[in-house]
């Protein structure tokens, strides 16, 4: 990391959103403001936390029919929220692999979820970004269970995993999928059978927390042996409330995803640079002081664009990344586009 360039906490800036995870617009939307509002009115208990961990004071019939239905959304035989993503990855790694397992993790995969290898006892490896030869050597050689790990969408790239042919290697090789799903919970409906998925709340869903969707016996272990699950304090009756009223008012919303789709058409038509087919897209300006120069170059035009460091990404792959939403008008995207033309 160059210290001579600490990053630093900003309050918004109030420029066009090209930078936040709110896909779309969820987060912003006063509808669901007032169904969530509206749904926590009407609970026969007002609580304002839940007091304790899920095993102590803090489960509830509320806990336990959002996860059954959170299974029901992602085809999966059970569910088990957390408070984030971060820390359902970290449950997920630092519990289900064990000692004499290996772990084959893609080496572009969120720190979530190399900090949750970390805590394993399994051998741990990484495969080179989307490469599948390099992925079939790393199964040909392990040892005990093998779980691979990858994500829908990468978040730094806007890359797509090849997910069918690693599926079909798992398959081949009796291995087991970990995938997360932070960029696509919500915009895509997978349907594959997967051992383990990660599907997080707090981006196109647009409200906060995660659930680790698998088979009831992985949930089990989870609830039994995962440390950031056992010692933590539940998730509030506010949270439980907010993830199922997003998911349905998105079912009443669906046309924000095709939106969302046009406007990645319409951006990747005009912005020849563009190597994304998803809502993140990134211009590689190699070195912090450049790419924080061209940031602040955009944030003066009235976009709110934000540079991305090294050490988040390889030194000389310093980046803006843009996030593209529902809610982003055509005029807005050609505006941005053309102002990060002139850089």
């Amino acid at each position: 990391m160059d210290r001579s360039l600490p990053r630093s906490l900003k309050l918004p800036s109030g420029g066009i959103d090209f930078t936040s995870n709110d896909y779309l617009g969820l987060a912003r939307s006063e509808a669901l403001y007032k169904m969530i509002v509206d749904t926590m009115t009407a609970l026969p208990q007002k609580r304002n936390g839940s007091t304790g961990s899920r095993l102590l004071s803090g489960n509830s019939a509320l806990a336990e029919d959002t996860e059954r239905k959170l299974a029901s959304i992602f085809g999966t035989g059970a569910a088990l929220m957390f408070d984030s993503g971060y820390n359902a990855n970290l449950a997920v790694l630092s519990t289900l692999p064990q000692r004499g397992d290996t772990i084959i993790m893609d080496e572009l995969s969120h720190a979530s979820l190399k900090d949750g290898a970390r805590l394993s006892l399994a051998t741990k490896w990484n495969f080179r970004h989307n490469d599948l030869d390099d992925l079939r050597k790393k199964l040909q050689l392990a040892n005990g269970a093998k779980w691979i790990v990858a994500e829908s969408i990468y978040s730094m790239d806007g890359d797509e995993s090849p997910l069918s042919e690693i599926i079909s290697l798992a398959n081949e090789f009796n291995a087991h999928i970990i995938l997360d799903e932070a960029h696509t919970t919500g915009l895509v409906n997978h349907n594959e059978k997967i051992a383990v998925r990660i599907c997080t709340f707090g981006k196109a869903m647009g409200v906060h927390g995660a659930c680790v969707c698998s088979s009831k016996d992985i949930k089990d272990l989870l609830v039994n042996f995962s440390r950031p699950f056992i010692y933590t304090t539940a998730p509030s009756d506010h949270s439980f409330v907010s993830v199922s009223c997003a998911f349905d008012f998105l079912s009443g919303n669906i046309h924000l995803r095709d939106q969302l789709r046009s406007n990645i058409d319409y951006f990747r038509s005009i912005a020849a640079w563009s190597r994304s087919n998803s809502q993140i897209q990134v211009m590689i300006v190699p070195g912090s002081e450049k790419v924080r120069h061209a940031a602040s170059q955009l944030q003066s035009e009235g976009f709110d664009v934000r540079p991305i460091l090294s050490p988040t990404v390889k030194a000389g792959q310093e980046r803006l990344r843009i996030c593209l939403h529902s809610f982003n008008t055509e005029k807005e995207i050609k505006d941005l586009v053309d102002s990060m033309n002139r850089l």
